[in-house]
């Protein structure tokens, strides 16, 4: 039995094949003639982006529009007139040849991308090394792997598979994915669930082990890979396997059931999105409306900043297809760990603690938070639109912004124009700071959203992207559960919602604990509604307060994680 990181949910089990892709042996070699060269450059380039664009029209018909946005983010990259200006320009001074500039250029923007230690930008990192390959490939006349045509029950195994790869995956054939390399949140590990498929990431030296055409079976929900297992463990698998796609199966009785415990306490479960097109999932989930829009992502992948209007048919078009539901849209969440050119932002020693989120709105009013807000509040006018802004430490922060939003709210009466004038603001618990003062707080705001990643990160003082000191990295350390219990507490005291954002709240063995302390709306990924839905609809809230009291009195993670996973399996 081999460990690897669970990367999609489900049991796969087929013959192994092996996916190599041809090392490409990329040489300087000199040219005479730079313009021909550049011309060449820009065929491949070209035949790249029809590539793609054929690739992400065939994921939005297959899978939806959400995934083909990873693939239409490759596009962008390959319009970059910045990236794509540095190669032309590197052919013509250096006189070298298309695939040697392309490999420097890209390279050099993947490393840059990779060294800022953001997932986000981690996976930026893999999308520029594929669309790198993918140029070279043309220039060089090499042919990828035909992965759309692997016989049936295929468990592909690879080094790593790109974003590219991964789209062009038939599910009707592929029964799972493991790779050496990878994380959870990369773009391959979004397609892979995207697409259903089980998969397990991360599992070093598993090449070493497999060969073409030997058993294997995964389970992508812990992360577990066996090879070549014996009759009786194979068929304990199928089983499993035949389990999870019933369960998944019955989930679907849960759309269109209220989120209501067995004692009579309703609870809302909505959905973390990051584009206006993520809201098909929302509905398609029975999402009880939208917890989180992120919408740093409207401002990335491109190269000036994104309109007042633009923003506002964003925003609106989630309200209105929300249907008065509620949709709680986070404002401009980014710093110096982020690449963005046209922004002006500088690099930050320490990006976690620097100048980013509502610090730099704050200081950047005029040309990026006013038109910001302005588009929040114009769309209010369409729907249920909450304001919430990030990273807020003092009160002073919080007084500034509405502050703000009412001298905005004056203007948009002056120009006659339309707005939710009872729209709320409320903030993201995600600092020790806000955590402390909560109660000061919860007198002055419309709403709690707990972030539990960062609040985890910033509690325990651990990088989480950091593999060294990820041991520390849990919301079921005592500091973290009593920093979540007495921000629920100062809300409930106030009489404000408070809602929570973070992985944890789809954790199964955090919902009890939640439940327990009082939290009103939980936020997740719009595939995990109808399985927390489920779990819900089981607990009844003064039954779980037991289980809450013993698990705040023990003293380590590991006991507060082995008593949760205790009374999740019994």
């Amino acid at each position: 039995m081999y460990k690897g990181t669970n990367a999609s949910a489900g049991i796969g089990i087929g013959k192994a094949v092996i996916v190599e892709e041809k090392e490409l042996v990329i040489q300087r070699e000199t040219i005479t003639d730079s313009a021909a060269e550049i011309q060449r450059f820009k065929g491949a380039l070209e035949t790249s982006m029809e590539q793609t664009r054929a690739l992400a029209e065939d994921l939005a018909t297959r899978v939806g529009e959400k995934e083909a946005e990873i693939l239409n983010g490759h596009i962008m990259l390959l319009s970059d007139p910045m990236m794509t200006g540095e190669i032309e320009s590197m052919i013509q001074k250096d006189q070298v040849n298309s695939e040697f500039a392309i490999e420097n250029v890209c390279t050099m923007y993947a490393d840059m991308f990779a060294s800022m230690g953001d997932e986000l930008m981690q996976q930026r990192a893999t999308d520029m090394r594929d669309i790198k390959t993918r140029m070279q490939k043309v220039l060089m006349g090499v042919e990828s792997v035909d992965i759309a045509s692997l016989p049936e029950g295929t468990v592909i195994l690879a080094k790593d598979l790109t974003p590219s790869m991964t789209a062009g995956i038939n599910p009707a054939n592929v029964t799972g994915i493991v790779t050496e390399l990878g994380g959870r949140t990369s773009h391959s590990a979004i397609l892979a669930r995207a697409l259903e498929i089980p998969a397990v990431v991360a599992l070093g030296g598993i090449l070493e082990v497999v060969k073409n055409g030997d058993m294997l079976v995964l389970d992508g929900s812990d992360g577990t890979v066996l090879v070549n297992p014996e009759d009786a463990v194979l068929a304990e698998y199928q089983g499993k396997r035949a389990a999870f796609l019933k369960e998944k199966k019955e989930l679907e009785k849960y759309i269109g059931k209220p989120s209501i415990t067995k004692d009579g306490v309703t609870v809302d479960l909505v959905a973390n999105i990051g584009k206006p097109e993520d809201v098909d999932k929302v509905l398609q989930y029975d999402g009880e409306g939208v917890g989180l829009f992120r919408t740093e992502f409207l401002f990335m992948d491109r190269n000036a900043m994104p309109t007042e209007e633009e923003q506002f048919e964003a925003y609106r078009k989630v309200a209105v297809a929300m249907d008065g539901k509620p949709v709680i849209i986070r404002t401009l969440d980014i710093g110096g760990d982020k690449e963005i050119p046209y922004m002006g932002l500088e690099k930050d020693e320490n990006p976690f603690l620097g100048y980013r989120a509502v610090r730099f709105c704050l200081d950047r009013k005029e040309d990026v938070y006013r038109p910001q807000l302005r588009a929040l509040l114009r769309a209010s006018a369409f729907g249920n639109i909450k304001i919430m802004i990030p990273l807020v430490t003092c009160i002073d922060e919080y007084r500034a912004v509405k502050a703000l939003v009412e001298e905005i709210k004056a203007e948009l009466d002056e120009k006659g124009m339309k707005y939710n004038p009872d729209v709320q603001l409320g903030i993201m618990v995600e600092t020790a700071a806000a955590s402390l003062i909560a109660d000061i707080f919860a007198k002055e705001v419309d709403f709690f959203s707990i972030g539990t990643n960062d609040l985890t990160q910033y509690t325990m003082s651990v990088d989480r992207g950091n593999d060294k000191i990820s041991y520390l990295y849990s919301t079921f350390n005592p500091a973290v559960l009593r920093s979540i219990k007495r921000i629920i507490t100062c809300a409930r005291e106030a009489g404000i919602m408070v809602g929570m954002c973070g992985e944890a709240a789809s954790d199964p063995m955090m919902i009890p604990l939640l439940l327990a302390f009082g939290l009103n709306e939980f936020s997740m990924s719009p595939s995990a509604i109808l399985r927390a839905r489920k779990m819900i609809t089981e607990y009844s809230t003064k039954e779980l307060q037991a289980v809450a009291d013993q698990a705040m009195s023990f003293a380590t993670t590991t006991e507060v994680e082995n008593y949760m996973r205790e009374f999740i399996n019994s």
